[in-house]
């Protein structure tokens, strides 16, 4: 997998803490963070389903067909 290199500022006790976190869990700091990142990304990713559902629900989003997809577009 590619990487790409962040640099960012975090609290000073969430700092701390993900030290602690990388020693006790036995891996790195980097580790840590990706699986939070995911985790973080994953319960987002429901919010933000759980959102489109209630916009259809609401009459606020419209769905189209399979159909209706491939003619609009061209497929």
């Amino acid at each position: 997998m590619a990487t790409t290199k962040k640099l960012f500022n975090i609290d000073s006790n969430l700092a701390k803490e993900l030290e602690s976190v990388a020693k006790i869990m036995k891996k790195t700091q980097k580790e840590i963070v990706e699986n939070a990142l995911d985790f973080y990304f994953d319960y987002t990713d429901t919010l933000v389903a759980d959102d489109i559902a209630q916009k259809i629900d609401e009459g606020k989003m419209k769905t189209y067909s399979k159909e209706e997809a491939y003619r609009e577009l061209g497929i």
